[in-house]
């Protein structure tokens, strides 16, 4: 039987970390272009960092929920052998579709949170013909990572579910 503590932690971290990642698409920062006083040149004055420090949280809190999930179940691989039948074929495909989730959550978070934190300074302080822009991170990079977020969070539970049902009937068979 799946062990409830395990289901129970994992819950609560992966909501958590959703949770993080939905609050880091609220507050991502937002660039104007702002004139010095002399009116010389041009500077990007950009809103708060907390979207980085929340991008970055749940991008930790997520890749924990994993260890823990991949540590109980021996990352499907290790360990002893699991019954032959439908929770084994499940817990295989379950097991492939975490990750996938997972690795595309994790990439997200962590393209938005570096590109959040980059900020240009300077923007017409010399004449060039092009100044760099205030260019911010895209709208929804975030969000995407907590849709994914939440997604690997179902399938890593229904996964850890099916696992333990393949591996309590190779401990006690049917027969």
């Amino acid at each position: 039987m799946a062990s409830k503590l395990v289901i129970i932690i994992v819950f609560i971290l992966d909501l958590i970390a959703v949770g993080l990642a939905i609050a880091a698409e609220q507050r991502r920062s937002v660039g104007k272009v702002v004139p010095d006083k002399e009116k010389v040149y041009e500077y990007c004055e950009y809103g708060s960092d907390i979207a980085t420090s929340y991008g970055a949280g749940a991008f930790v809190l997520l890749l924990t929920t994993q260890i823990i999930i991949m540590v109980a179940s021996k990352c499907f691989c290790c360990g002893k052998a699991l019954s032959p039948g439908g929770s084994r074929a499940c817990a295989i495909i379950l097991f492939l579709i975490c990750w996938v989730f997972f690795l595309i959550a994790e990439i997200c978070l962590l393209a938005a949170s570096i590109r959040n934190a980059y900020h240009t300074k300077y923007r017409k302080m010399w004449n060039v013909d092009e100044p760099p822009s205030c260019e911010v991170i895209r709208k929804g990079v975030f969000a995407a990572g907590a849709s994914f977020a939440l997604f690997t969070a179902i399938v890593s539970q229904f996964y850890y579910v099916c696992y333990s049902r393949a591996r309590d009937d190779y401990k006690n068979p049917p027969y």
